[in-house]
Parts: C-alpha cells; sequence; structure tokens
C-alpha cells in the first residue's frame, strides 16, 4: 500500500514526532529518524528528531522530583495509576494495532494480541500492588528480657530504588517497550521512568507515551514519572545509563548493545544495576523415544516455532541437539519438507534482514544446509534456513554457536546420550531449553534436567518455547548471554522485585514506621513475624 493509498486514523495523522519530557512535548535537536515498513520499504511520516544529552538532563531532573512524591504515593493509588494506562491502550488499540502494524511488518492479528498482553501486564502488577506482599514485610519483635543481649525491635520492607530507564526492543513494539514489562515493573515498585524509544517503531512508541502521560493527568501523579525520548544509543543510551539520577536499567535487545550498556553502568561513580536480556539460541532436545513415537510430527511444529513471527522472537528454537540415527532422520525430513514449504516474511526493520542474511550466510561452508524456504523478490524478508552438523564439528565452532535472529536453526547429531549431555555442558546461558520426552526417556531426561537447571532460565518439557505466558511462576531470564543477570526475570509478577531494595528500621518510634510494618498491621498485609508468616 502506498502513502496515497493508506487511510489513517486521526490519531495516526496526529502523531507529533516529538519526544514527551514531564508531560511537555519537545522537538529533538539531533538528526531525524523515520519509521520504514518492512513490507514495502516506504518511509512513514512524520520524522522523529533525537534528543540530546541536555534531554537526558532534564528528563532525569524531573524524575529525580517525581520520585519524592511518587515513592510514597500507596499501593492502591499505583494500582489505579497502571490499571488506567491499560485502560488507554485499550481504548487506543485500533490506531496502535494500525501504525505498529505499518512499523513493524508484522500481522494484525499478532499485534493485536501483543495491544492486550500489554495492558494485561500493567493489570497484572496493579493487581500485586493491591496484594501487597511485594513489599516483603518482616517484623523482628523487640526482646528486651533476652541474655545476655537484649533484641532490638528490627522491621524490613522493600522501597523503590529510583529512577529507571528503559530501553525499547526492536522485536517487540509494545510489549517489550515503552509501556512493556520493564516500566509496569519499574512503576509498580515506585520508580519514575525514562524510557528510550526504538527507532524502529517511534509513531507506535509516541502513542503509547501519550497513553501513559493521559493517565498521570486523570490519576493525579507527578509529571516526571514518565518520559520518552528518541536518539541514538551510543550517544543518548549512554547519556541515559550514566545519569547520576538514573537508578538501574532495562534493556532488551542485541548482546552487544546490553553489554555496552552494563560497562557503561559499571564505570559509573555509583555503579547501577542493569537488566539487560539479550541473546539465546534456545536448545531442543528431542529424546529418543520421543523420536521413535512422533519423529516427523515433533519435526512439522518445531519448525512452526521457528519461524512464527519471522523467528524474532528471543525464544525461537534455533538449536536442536540429538543422538544421530534413523528415527532423529525422520525428524530432520519432516523439517526439511516444512521448511521448504515456507514463505518469507517481512523482518522488523531492513537493518535486521540484512544481518539475517549475513548470519546465515556465514553457516555456509561450515554446516550442511538442509533446507531453505521458498525464494520472493520482496524486500527485508527472512527466508527460513535449516542446517545440519555434527557434535564434534559444533563444539569446535564459534560460528556455529552464535545466534542469528530470525528464522535460522542448526541440528547438531550427536554420538549418544553422553555427548548430548558433553554438547549441554558447552552451551552458553539460555532464556529456555526444551525437551521432548515420552516416558522411557525419563531416566535420560532426568540426568539432562539437572545441566539444564544451570544453562537456562525456563525449561520446557513437551511443548515449545516461543510464547511467554505473563504470570506468577514465570521467568524470562537465565545465565549469561541470555541477561545480565540470571537472579531475576523480566517477565512475570517476580519482575518488580529488580526495582526493589530492602530497608531495616531498628527501634524507630511506632509512629514514625511506614504503614507496611507499623503496629496493628493496617495494610492487611502477610508479613513474616519473628519468621511466621502471619496476617496478624
Amino acid at each position: 500500500m502506498t502513502t496515497a493509498e493508506r487511510t489513517e486514523s486521526a490519531a495516526v495523522q496526529s502523531l507529533t514526532g516529538q519526544m514527551i519530557i514531564a508531560g511537555e512535548h519537545v522537538t529533538g535537536t539531533g538528526g531525524a529518524v523515520y519509521a520504514i515498513n518492512p513490507a514495502s520499504d516506504e518511509r512513514l511520516q512524520p520524522a522523529y528528531a533525537h534528543g540530546t544529552a541536555d534531554d537526558v538532563a532534564r528528563a532525569s531532573a524531573a524524575a529525580v522530583e517525581a520520585f519524592a512524591i511518587y515513592r510514597n504515593t500507596s499501593s492502591l493509588d499505583r494500582a489505579n495509576f497502571l490499571t488506567a494506562i491499560a485502560d488507554n491502550l485499550d481504548a487506543d488499540k485500533d490506531a496502535l494495532v494500525e501504525r505498529a502494524t505499518a512499523e513493524s511488518g508484522l500481522p494484525v492479528a499478532r499485534v493485536t494480541g501483543e495491544v492486550g498482553r500489554t495492558s494485561g501486564q500493567l493489570r497484572m502488577f496493579a493487581d500485586v500492588l493491591r496484594e501487597g506482599s511485594w513489599q516483603g514485610a518482616r517484623i523482628d519483635p523487640a526482646q528486651p528480657d533476652r541474655t545476655p543481649m537484649p533484641r532490638a525491635d528490627i522491621r524490613q520492607r522493600k522501597i523503590a530504588l529510583g529512577p529507571v530507564a528503559v530501553f525499547g526492543a526492536s522485536n517487540f513494539p509494545l510489549a517489550f517497550s515503552v509501556a512493556g514489562g520493564d516500566t509496569a515493573s519499574a512503576l509498580a515498585a515506585g520508580c519514575p521512568v525514562i524510557v528510550k524509544a526504538h527507532d524502529a517503531h517511534p509513531g507506535t512508541s509516541e502513542l503509547v507515551g501519550r497513553a501513559i502521560t493521559a493517565a498521570i493527568v486523570t490519576t493525579g501523579m507527578p509529571a516526571g514519572t514518565f518520559s520518552l525520548l528518541y536518539g541514538t544509543g551510543r550517544e543518548l543510551g549512554i547519556a541515559l545509563v550514566t545519569d547520576p539520577d538514573v537508578k538501574a536499567v532495562g534493556f532488551t535487545g542485541s548482546r552487544s548493545g546490553g553489554t555496552a550498556l552494563v560497562r557503561a553502568a559499571a564505570s559509573r561513580p555509583e555503579p547501577i544495576p542493569v537488566y539487560a536480556e539479550m541473546s539465546s539460541i534456545n536448545p531442543v532436545y528431542p529424546l529418543r523415544g520421543a523420536l521413535r513415537n512422533r519423529g516427523a510430527d515433533l519435526g512439522r511444529a518445531f519448525v512452526g516455532s521457528l519461524t512464527m513471527g519471522s523467528g524474532q522472537f528471543c525464544t525461537n528454537p534455533g538449536l536442536v541437539i540429538a543422538v544421530d540415527g534413523p528415527d532423529l532422520d525422520t525428524f530432520v525430513d519432516a523439517a526439511a519438507e516444512a521448511v521448504a514449504a515456507s514463505t518469507p516474511t517481512p523482518m522488523l526493520t531492513p537493518n535486521i534482514a540484512t544481518s539475517y542474511a549475513r548470519g546465515v550466510g556465514e553457516f555456509d561452508g561450515v554446516a550442511t544446509e538442509v533446507a531453505r524456504g521458498t525464494e520472493t523478490s520482496a524486500p527485508n524478508t527472512c527466508r527460513p534456513a535449516l542446517f545440519g552438523t555434527d557434535a564434534d564439528t559444533f563444539l569446535s565452532s564459534e560460528t556455529l554457536q552464535q545466534e542469528i535472529f530470525g528464522a535460522s536453526s542448526l541440528v547438531v547429531k550427536c554420538r549418544d546420550e553422553q555427548q548430548v549431555r558433553d554438547v549441554t555442558a558447552k552451551l552458553e546461558g539460555q532464556l529456555t531449553a526444551t525437551v521432548h520426552a515420552d516416558a522411557i526417556d525419563h531416566d535420560d531426561a532426568g540426568a539432562l534436567l539437572q545441566l539444564l537447571e544451570l544453562k537456562a532460565g525456563r525449561i520446557l518439557f513437551n511443548g515449545w518455547p516461543t510464547g511467554v505466558e505473563v504470570g506468577h511462576a514465570m521467568v524470562h531470564g537465565g545465565p549469561y548471554p541470555a541477561t545480565s543477570d540470571s537472579r531475576t526475570t523480566s517477565v512475570g509478577s517476580l519482575a518488580i522485585e529488580r526495582f526493589l531494595r530492602p530497608v531495616a528500621y531498628q527501634d524507630v518510634p511506632s509512629s514514625l514506621l511506614p504503614s507496611s510494618i507499623a503496629d496493628g498491621n493496617p495494610e492487611q498485609l502477610w508479613r513474616r513475624i519473628d519468621g511466621e508468616l502471619t496476617r496478624d
């Protein structure tokens, strides 16, 4: 569809190309960028001028001013704020889907679901705030008569870290971007947020930024609770991470980008945590019994997961590790047939498409090409690829162990189950690991599980890793380079803990105690008193 043919909604037509700093629309003074529709190579209006270090300083100063008020708002008030953002996003769904599909090339159904996931995350954190256990209330009552020494009255709760910088992701224009999980969990914790929008979807980012700003006004939150900036990671991004008022960072993106931010944060006079979700090839282990009983079905289903979203999920399966033999051949033959029949689909940006083609090209001559998707003349597409190799070659090649962002995967054939475990022991950290096992495989699966616990944040049995449930038990993280901090998650209610720290209050007068640890339990929280979890 050309520019002349497109009929844009009023909301999309009203895009300004401006940043939002503490409720004010600000025109950047840096170089201008445009969103590109990857399906057509069409340049989308308006232009978005990048901000500068001065804009970072202005946003962080506003966030510091807001923090003094925002961190002391009640859980209920913050819950209502998050709910108001969710309501605004749902009300703006049509405009968000219109612009996000144009900027990303993603199908309407996928983006529509992502709107719901984004508002759902916000409502989940609102529920977490209302429930209250996130505060981590603990009380060790005074024991003045204890011998040989009395015990002081010691109480503990968790408080917000301070302003948080969030970097929008390329592959999720909504759920991992301006109002995504990092922003939702930081706002829930009581931290103002400064978002650096991704250049791949600036218009979508502006629409979401407006929804957050409108919720700030309607719920009476301080204006500096949220700001939205545009700029390059090397300049504005580093300025944001090294700003002395920023106290933590949430990032989803490449390993090179994430590690650059980690280095910058660690080199500050006051180092701060960077929660970066970066690189993962998400190994799949079809064990021998499963291959014997359902190898062809597994091969076809594997390709469905591999090609989902043009392979641009952080959890697409980029590696299959299994014992060589006729049953694995059945799996590979079915997968090859499915890959060969697959139609290339647009990637998120021209640069991502170029990087994918380069990564696949580096596998040529190192691994054996098993199948490629159909050819197309459409721009910026991902032509799926399946390669094969043996375990010894895989272990000796750095190239084969690298992530290719897109629908490409490698089958590693092993001599036996011990070599499967040997290959696993050499893998880097992963977001996910998937095991397909029938009852006859459970002994082998149990031995493998012991290794996978050390390698991945989420271990699946008889499923596929694409699709991350937003809930209370989910872990979307893992050892480096999957994430920069394997102790936490970027999806699920546990994410709030990234932006909190514990404080102990010793012999503080009862009239000065925060309500979460006050006498009489005014918030009716579950609290740990003398080690016992109680609501009394």
